[in-house]
This record gives structure tokens, C-alpha cells and sequence, in this order.
């Protein structure tokens, strides 16, 4: 988040963390009309790139994420950020929900629909629920975080609050870094994709 347009500093941040092996990869922008625009696809960050060849995202608050398949398969539809119902939450998530198929039933049975196979999902619509009761992002993403078994990891951006992302860790389900940047901040699951960009860090 911050001045700069936000597709570059993403593609460049995942780019870096190839190293680490993968199967999808996506991005998802925050536009400044309001919408969010989610680009993914299936095999290397190549594939990613030549789709976004001709006409990057613009925006100046964004995510993204290379996957390794667990609940479901390597597509382009289970590839992260995952959304909402009304595409107006997105997540990105490490980790693995251990109860996610519980929670995907009781969604379910309250009308939200799933795109994917993957237990990520369930966050973008349990953070969705709970802003639909009157909780800001910081409540509902706290609220979520409680309901999540096993070691989880996760970056939430919502259109109704354009003005932050919220991170959480939860247990050992992976590593977050947040970076201080100039006028800017950026969380990632690696410093190396931040150390361009951040003059400080810090280890969640």
C-alpha cells in the first residue's frame, strides 16, 4: 500500500520468491474506482506475466501469491488471492485450515457460494460475514483468525476500507514480515521480497 502503482512491486516480490517452488500464482488489485481486480493462472509466474502483458492492474493497494496445491488442485480457480461473494474481500493465505470444511458447510448453509476446492476460501467469506454484521476489517479479521484451527497465515484487503490491509499469524503456519517503506507498507511472507522497498522490517 502507498503512491506507487502496485501490479510492478507485486509481480517483482514474486519473482523473487520463485526459488521456494510452485504451482499458480495470482494478483489482485485494488482499483481506484473501488473494485477489485484478481488475475491468476496455473503453472510458473511466466504465464502470470505474458496474461498481464498487455494491460496491468492499476491501483496503488494490491496482494499477491504463488501456491502449492493442498486442497485442491494446481487451476487457475483455486490459484490465491481467493474473493468474496461480491468480490469484495480478497486473501491470500498460508497455511492450512484444518476445520475449513466445517466452515465452508455453515457458509454454505447461509447462502455464500464457492469459486474453488481450497480451504483458503473460507476466509474471504467468514471475513465477509462478519463485516456484514457491522465489524470494521480489524474486528473481522480478528474474529476470523480465533475461528481458524491449525497454523495459518493470511492478508485481508476489502473495498469498503481502501485505507489498510490487515495481516494475521496464527501458530507456525508460515512467516510474516512487514516492511517500511517510503510513504508505503508491504507485508510479505519472505524479507527478500521486501528488501527493495523497505528501509525497516518487522517479524510478526
Amino acid at each position: 500500500m502507498g503512491d506507487r502503482q502496485a501490479a510492478p512491486i507485486l509481480m517483482e516480490g514474486l519473482s523473487r520468491l520463485e526459488y521456494r517452488g510452485y504451482d499458480s500464482a495470482g494478483i489482485a488489485i485494488l482499483t481506484p474506482d473501488g473494485p477489485l481486480e484478481v488475475r491468476k493462472s496455473a503453472g510458473k509466474l511466466r504465464t502470470l506475466v505474458a496474461q498481464l502483458k498487455e494491460s496491468l492492474p492499476e491501483g496503488t493497494r494490491g496482494m499477491g501469491h504463488t501456491r502449492w496445491a493442498t486442497h485442491g488442485g494446481p487451476t487457475a480457480l483455486n490459484a490465491h488471492p481467493h474473493t468474496s461473494c461480491q468480490d469484495q474481500v480478497a486473501v491470500v493465505h498460508n497455511g492450512i485450515v484444518e476445520n475449513y470444511q466445517g466452515l465452508k458447510c455453515e457458509l454454505t448453509s447461509q447462502g455464500h457460494i464457492f469459486r474453488s476446492q481450497t480451504d483458503s476460501e473460507v476466509i474471504a467469506h467468514l471475513i465477509e460475514a462478519r463485516l456484514s454484521t457491522g465489524d470494521d476489517l480489524v474486528q473481522a479479521v480478528r474474529h476470523v483468525a480465533l475461528r481458524l484451527n491449525g497454523g495459518n497465515a493470511f492478508i485481508a484487503l476489502w473495498c469498503g476500507d481502501p485505507s489498510r490491509m490487515v495481516a494475521a499469524r496464527l501458530g507456525n503456519g508460515g512467516g510474516l514480515v512487514v516492511g517500511y517503506g517510503l510513504g508505503e507498507m508491504l507485508v510479505a511472507s519472505d524479507l527478500l521480497a521486501l528488501l527493495p522497498h523497505a528501509d525497516s522490517v518487522a517479524f510478526l
